[in-house]
């Protein structure tokens, strides 16, 4: 215990530390939203990984998606590491950080209103931002619950409040450069602890082949008739898999704290070292972790899903090992939710002073009063997130994917296809966009309410938020086809940033005399 809780202490000093540190890099909107967009390869590759992969994934997906379709779970890190990741960087990145810059937009709400015109735009795409990111911030505590129950048997609300104060004060201190430098910190507990904790937990089974071995033994008649099924390539449900793997994976190509990491890039080369840095990151911290929860049906005896849910598979497996290294699990668990939460109260409250109280609540907000409102912002969606968390958890409402498959769903399929066709498709038309927005937040919408009327196979909010995604691609150049063409003078402007001549080092490209 004494161990356990040296090394909290240690954790949030450091956490704290770093937050009261980076004041100097705060004192306008600009640096604290955007860290100055000076910040470098590492340490925006980090944050990138760290707000991607929380207390959500470890806890909530690893259970559950390793319960249901065993070691073929690993896919969904794998897709997480090329497709949420790798792809993410190689479209998304240079384009996004040029494109930004060029038109003076520190938010995705800011980037549509600038490449699409209109300040309804911008309202709209804050209003979704604040509702849809509310849940899933609420949904990051709770994989903290029972970790923290099976390593402190301290109760659930102190756990929440105590990790939401800590992360509020470092974020309020220091903003986005602090949030990066912690999210490196925190990283790098992440890769040394899923590293550790695969390891353990498949050595208590005897090592991977006689693990593999054992959940080949395993048979459940509800799931598959087939043998083995748990232990094969795709599992018993490839289809169901795939939707996870689209949502996870593609679903980061258009979530505003996702995005706006690439907002804050130094330079070239750190676009092309981030890339690597993240992919790599990506695969050990969500490869192992679903290939951990790949295994959970080893440790049945342990879990009873009827009582406490796939959220507690997760915390049994990692009951039996020995107390350092619960210790390290619940640090690791610490560093994903605190990383992710930083990263969401920051991209929230920026977005609601900057795209919906700016100018249209309140007039001439001067940039003092900016970062103040921001400030007060991230202490309400804290509270906000703290009670939906407590209360959600008291009466046993949903499961943690279910409420970020609904937030990621909403998010991602409104914002997805216009931010993509915004960078490379110079006829996407504002109509195209608004069809966009509507479409997602509606389905998703109705898929929370009325879940039974959907088809089968979309009931699930990750299937249908995975279908949001791909119909947005598909209905903005489609209706783009079919809508009055954006103004060609305000696309031209945003595209001429593309077309700035710029100074290369040799190293990045030979001219033709060279070449001669």
């Amino acid at each position: 215990m004494i161990i356990k809780v040296l090394l909290l202490i240690l954790f949030f000093s450091v956490m704290l530390f770093i937050g009261f540190q980076c004041r100097k890099n705060s004192t306008d909107v600009n640096g604290f939203v955007l860290g100055g967009r000076s910040v470098g390869p590492w340490v925006t590759a980090f944050a990138y990984g760290t707000s991607y992969f929380s207390a959500v994934i470890f806890v909530g997906y690893a259970g559950q998606f390793g319960w249901k379709y065993g070691i073929a779970a690993t896919w969904v890190g794998i897709g997480n590491a090329l497709l949420g990741s790798l792809l993410a960087w190689v479209v998304l990145g240079r384009r996004t950080r040029i494109m930004t810059q060029h038109l003076g937009s520190a938010t995705m709400p800011q980037f549509f209103a600038e490449r699409f015109g209109g300040k309804s735009l911008k309202i709209a795409a804050s209003i979704i931002t604040f509702i849809f990111l509310i849940p899933y911030t609420a949904s990051l505590y709770n994989g903290l619950s029972r970790l923290f129950g099976m390593a402190f048997n301290i109760d659930y609300s102190v756990c929440v409040v105590v990790m939401a104060v800590l992360t509020g004060i470092y974020v309020i201190a220091g903003g986005y450069m602090a949030t990066a430098i912690n999210d490196f910190i925190q990283g790098i507990i992440m890769l040394i602890g899923i590293t550790a904790v695969v390891l353990s937990v498949l050595g208590s089974q005897g090592g991977f082949l006689a693990s593999l071995d054992g959940l080949a033994r395993i048979s459940d008649e509800t799931v598959s008739s087939q043998p083995g099924v748990f232990a094969s390539f795709f599992g018993p449900d490839p289809l169901n898999l795939l939707g996870v793997v689209i949502l996870t994976s593609l679903g980061t190509w258009g979530l505003p704290q996702m995005v706006q990491k690439f907002y804050a890039i130094r330079s070239e080369r750190a676009i092309s070292k981030g890339t690597m840095v993240s992919t790599f990151f990506a695969f050990v911290v969500a490869g192992g972790c679903y290939f951990l929860g790949g295994f959970g049906r080893l440790f049945s005896d342990r879990v009873d899903i009827a009582v406490g849910g796939y959220d507690s598979i997760i915390p049994a497996m990692l009951s039996g090992l020995p107390d350092f290294l619960i210790a390290v699990v619940v640090i690791l668990v610490l560093s994903a939710s605190m990383s992710t939460l930083s990263s969401l109260v920051l991209t929230s409250s920026s977005t609601l002073t900057l795209d919906l109280l700016k100018d249209h609540v309140v007039k001439d907000m001067n940039e003092k009063k900016q970062l103040l409102i921001m400030r007060i912002l991230i202490v309400v969606f804290v509270a906000i997130s703290v009670v939906i968390a407590i209360v959600q958890y008291k009466q046993n409402i949903t499961f943690i994917a279910q409420l970020m498959g609904v937030s990621w769903g909403a998010l991602a399929g409104a914002f997805l296809a216009p931010f993509l066709y915004g960078l490379y498709f110079k006829g996407t038309s504002k109509a195209a966009v608004w069809c966009s927005f509507v479409f997602s937040t509606v389905v998703m919408l109705a898929n929370m309410f009325f879940r039974p009327s959907f088809p089968t196979l979309l009931q699930s909010p990750i299937n249908a938020g995975a279908f949001c995604m791909i119909a947005g691609l598909v209905i903005v150049p489609v209706v783009s086809l079919f809508t009055p063409k954006p103004d060609k003078e305000l696309v031209d402007k945003a595209f001429a940033c593309y077309n700035k001549e710029v100074k290369v080092h040799q190293s990045t490209s030979l001219t033709d005399e060279e070449v001669a």
